[in-house]
């Protein structure tokens, strides 16, 4: 079985100071991959690469065997990736319904948008209850729900989730981690790039830790949770 998303030496550099060197790493179909490290350690830099924002100066990026390498962003997401974004980043002054209409903006068929949508607030009750209150008014957990449904909306072959927890409280976190294993569990592969080690090994089946712009260690969640090389890119 071919990795989904496969990242093969990638170094990308901002101003000609390399951030990310050497990266490699491969994403299952049907598996959650998880991307483990601290601030500064170059995990936005690699989804940013991925996105087609800051290409890749050296090294590969391949999405189901096609080489995405430095395609514009449009064209990544046309390819089958979603990503929600860290923050959540919803559209303030539109309704739910509204900012899951956008995530199907590419959809030309109003029955399968429909449909979509229909999944969507199966998934997540709270939104259908709400669908007419502007996003904005809505807490920070019901505003993740939003931008987990938005992605959701273009029927991604890859989710790539960015720190969902960040702003949360561990409550609202523990609710986030259990919806994204009940994505996982639609068949939807997923790449999650996070700080919070304990919840995200919880629910993954492969992982990475990146340090200072390289991997530093991989394995599955048991394997990473008792290696030093783990322990030292959170604590030093």
């Amino acid at each position: 079985m071919s990795a989904r998303l496969d990242i093969k030496g990638v170094t990308t550099a901002y101003d000609k100071a390399d951030v990310l060197e050497g990266v490699s790493l491969a994403v299952e179909p049907g598996h959650i991959t998880c991307l483990l490290g601290s601030n500064g350690s170059g995990k936005s830099t690699l989804i940013r690469s991925i996105l087609g924002l800051t290409p890749p100066r050296v090294g590969q990026i391949t999405f189901d065997g096609a080489d995405i390498t430095g395609l514009p962003t449009h064209k990544v997401i046309a390819a089958g990736i979603a990503c929600i974004p860290e923050g959540r980043k919803v559209f303030a002054k539109l309704t739910v319904e509204e900012n899951l209409r956008l995530g199907a903006y590419q959809e030309t068929s109003d029955a399968v948008t429909q449909e979509r949508m229909t999944e969507i607030y199966r998934l997540f009750p709270r939104l259908a209850e709400r669908r007419g209150q502007l996003a904005g008014t809505m807490s920070g957990g019901e505003q993740a729900m939003v931008s987990i449904g938005r992605g959701l909306m273009r029927a991604p072959k890859l989710l790539l989730i960015d720190e969902p927890s960040l702003g949360l409280s561990p409550l609202l976190v523990k609710e986030n981690f259990n919806i994204i294993r009940q994505i996982n569990e639609r068949g939807i592969t997923v790449f999650l790039v996070e700080q919070n080690m304990h919840q995200t090994l919880a629910i993954s089946h492969y992982g990475y830790v990146l340090s200072k712009g390289r991997v530093v260690a991989a394995g599955t969640p048991s394997e990473l949770a008792g290696r030093q090389e783990v322990r030292d890119a959170y604590f030093t």
